[in-house]
């Protein structure tokens, strides 16, 4: 019973997460980014504060141990959520998407980096082959001879990838922030960094929205807010080797809303790649299981 909840609760954080990638799609090519990464995290605190309050854990969410593993998590999440809405911002949600679960296996190559863990060939070559993916994705924008469209949809790639580098950082801070940190703590301060960062870009210029596009710079955040307790809560009632792979009914989420609500239609290439980058994930979290590894709870999608 409690599988079944959990991968009902990792399948609904998946659609809020994809609606929330539609909204910021829809604002993104006349909003400043960091207007929407303000809205995006200053609301997402709301339910946080709400739901922590409620089960008693908003004290040990405010303790902290570790500032300056906060603060470079929450940097490293910061550079994320820039990237990841820039490429909402210049390419349809559903190669924006694909894209985002490059960052598991950028993980991966930051682990042995970073953290001096064991990573045999099988995980590398899964890094790679999550790499082919998306090289087949881009082969359409590589053509010189396309139009000025192709260009900017280059640099959306280019954008999503840098934002995958810097989530799979945020990734192995998070599995070094829980040894010591609350997830409470871990999620809070994520967003409080986030808000403080999107404030930043205030004199940069930003826009005096309509009251649509208030209400979805509002819903943006509560979303995002929303899905990251509903990720978490379905981390504590399964393991995350089982409930993981269910990261990716987000490309199905994004296929459809990306079509309904902007006629998207993606081309052949982009199914491929996208089957690669998840043929590639998934083959991560069962070597992993395997291995018997702690994937950090949460994942790319929590740091947009």
């Amino acid at each position: 019973m409690h599988l079944f909840k959990a991968i009902l609760l990792k399948v609904a954080s998946a659609f809020l997460f994809a609606v929330m990638s539609v909204l910021v799609r829809w604002l993104g090519d006349r909003y400043p980014v960091g207007q929407v990464v303000f809205f995006r995290s200053a609301f997402a605190v709301l339910p946080v504060v709400i739901i922590y309050a409620w089960r008693g854990e908003l004290i040990a969410a405010l303790r902290i141990g570790r500032p300056i593993g906060h603060l470079g998590r929450g940097l490293t999440a910061v550079g994320a959520m820039f990237c990841n809405f820039t490429a909402l911002a210049l390419l349809p949600v559903v190669d924006a998407t694909a894209i985002s679960f490059v960052a598991p296996l950028f993980a991966v190559a930051l682990s042995a980096l970073i953290l001096k863990e064991r990573v045999r060939i099988y995980r590398w070559s899964a890094v790679f082959l999550g790499f082919s993916g998306v090289l087949v994705m881009l082969l359409p924008q590589l053509d010189i001879s396309r139009s000025a469209a192709s260009g900017s949809a280059t640099v959306g790639v280019m954008t999503g990838l840098v934002g995958a580098v810097f989530a799979g950082g945020s990734s192995i801070q998070t599995r070094a922030l829980t040894t010591s940190e609350s997830t409470s703590s871990i999620v809070l301060y994520f967003s409080l960094i986030c808000t403080l960062a999107g404030l930043a870009t205030w004199p940069l210029g930003w826009l005096m929205p309509s009251g649509p596009e208030l209400l979805a710079l509002i819903v943006i955040g509560i979303c995002g807010g929303l899905a990251h307790i509903l990720l978490t809560e379905s981390y504590r009632l399964a393991p995350a080797s089982l409930i993981a792979p269910f990261d990716y009914t987000s490309m199905l989420w994004a296929l459809v809303l990306g079509f309904l609500v902007f006629a998207e239609v993606p081309g052949v290439l982009v199914f491929v790649g996208a089957g690669i980058i998840a043929a590639a994930g998934l083959f991560v979290i069962w070597r992993e299981r395997r291995l018997g590894l702690q994937r950090p709870v949460g994942k790319v999608s929590s740091e947009q």
